[in-house]
């Protein structure tokens, strides 16, 4: 018991330190849109010459953002697809969003859910009944909906009872779409102003609709599964 809170108290430090530092030392000045620009014939140089260190060492940036649940998802996005391509661009954000996603749900679970439900326990009903309908479906429908924060979704999700495997694939699938129009749209970096002018409305609402038809199949699969009573089933 004791070493169980120890390692707690250890992981929730390690965190703190991680996400302390990175705003100390003022990090977010290289993950801006600028820095990207004026950086970027010596990033696409260093990627055609080592291509393969370059996407390592890009998805272990990316993974170790996400697992810290640092800032910077739609510029790192973007700057795959201006480096790797659209396609090698999106499995390479698809890869390190989906396994720093998983690492930060399992620290959640591990080191926050007992406060948290001592906390808010009689809060979390809502939010639970929505997974153990259909824990897939719903993850899905969140993933699909870029105004809803990756690391806020990660954070709820270690809550639930949802399995890490049903939590990683419908992560992996759910930012697909929003992965690809970022990758994509680094092919025009250079006329790019703001990442705002990437999520405009013709790619929020797609997905709004994507979320929704997402939502409306979890509902139908569960009323088909739920059995029908003696009194339902007479003529």
């Amino acid at each position: 018991m004791k070493g169980n809170l120890i390692g707690k108290i250890a992981a929730a430090g390690l965190f703190a330190t991680v996400i302390g530092a990175f705003f100390y030392f003022e990090l977010t000045r290289y993950l801006s849109l600028d820095a990207l620009k004026d950086h970027r014939e010596t990033l696409l140089a260093y990627s055609e010459a080592n291509f393969g260190m370059a996407v390592a060492f890009f998805i272990g940036i990316y993974f170790l953002k996400t697992v810290f649940s640092l800032p910077g998802s739609a510029l790192l996005s973007l700057a795959g697809g201006f480096l790797f391509g659209s396609f090698a661009g999106t499995l390479a954000v698809i890869v390190a969003a989906t396994t720093g996603a998983a690492l930060a749900f399992l620290a959640a679970r591990y080191v926050l859910r007992d406060w948290v439900e001592h906390s808010f326990g009689d809060k979390l009903g809502l939010i639970r009944r929505g997974f153990d309908r259909n824990a897939f479906n719903h993850l899905l429908t969140l993933r699909l909906i870029p105004v809803i924060p990756f690391f806020l979704v990660n954070l709820v999700s270690s809550l639930t009872r949802i399995k890490l495997s049903t939590y990683v694939a419908a992560t992996a699938l759910g930012i697909i779409p929003g992965s690809f129009v970022f990758a994509n749209a680094g092919h025009q970096l250079a006329s790019i102003n703001a990442i705002s002018e990437i999520a405009g409305p013709y790619v929020l609402v797609p997905f709004a609709l994507l979320a929704l038809f997402s939502l409306v199949y979890a509902q139908n699969q569960q009323a088909s599964n739920c059995p029908v009573s003696s009194k339902e089933r007479r003529p």
